[in-house]
């Protein structure tokens, strides 16, 4: 049985930036099954997990942060603006956006707009909080831009509630995180170790 991959992340992480396609990438190799899971983590999942939201760290983290994400952007050869001119951001609206591009599009549409979106914030520096930079990307993408209004849908949002929850009963704690079988991969410097673990349950 191919492997199952929940890939929990926030709409406007750097991290998530940097990662998302070289995951999207091993989960085809090992055709694996993911399920796209945005969540609520600086209103949710950090209260509980003792996460704080970017403003509220300490100097000395917020400083090495910028270092780290220097250093990532670099060696992998992504552009990436340090300090976004729409960061932070509301993610509400644009999670159940990609929510419910995934339950009316699909997998591979939910993980395509995903991507534009955090493009949007860290390379184009637009406001993912705004409906008509969202209705852009959704052509961009090949999508119908009246797709926006199925963000107000109440599937979307009993989904993108789930997913939050679902991620805290999982253990997660921060994004991106990919969790197989239980086990728990955070950050876009492990996938190196998903990748292990993904190829390993691949039936060829």
């Amino acid at each position: 049985m191919n492997p199952r991959i929940d890939y929990y992340f926030a709409p406007n992480s750097p991290w998530a930036y940097l990662g998302h396609a070289r995951f999207v990438s091993i989960a085809r190799q090992a055709k694996a099954q993911v399920h796209v899971m945005p969540v609520d983590l600086g209103g949710k999942v950090f209260p509980i997990s003792g996460g704080l939201p970017l403003r509220q760290r300490a100097p000395q983290r917020q400083a090495y942060r910028l270092v780290e994400l220097k250093r990532f952007s670099n060696y992998f050869g992504v552009p990436l603006t340090l300090k976004s001119k729409f960061f932070p951001v509301s993610t509400d609206d644009v999670a159940k956006l990609i929510v419910a591009i995934d339950l009316n599009q699909g997998t591979d549409a939910a993980l395509n707009i995903t991507q534009a979106v955090l493009t949007a914030v860290w390379v184009d520096e637009l406001n993912i909080a705004d409906m008509n930079i969202l209705e852009g990307l959704l052509k961009k993408c090949g999508l119908a831009a009246s797709l926006i209004e199925k963000t107000y849908s109440q599937a979307a949002q009993e989904a993108y509630e789930a997913y939050t929850q679902q991620a805290i009963d999982a253990g997660v704690f921060g994004a991106p995180s990919y969790v197989v079988d239980g086990e728990i991969f955070w950050g876009q410097d492990r996938l190196d170790f998903l990748e292990r673990r993904v190829q390993s349950r691949t039936i060829i």
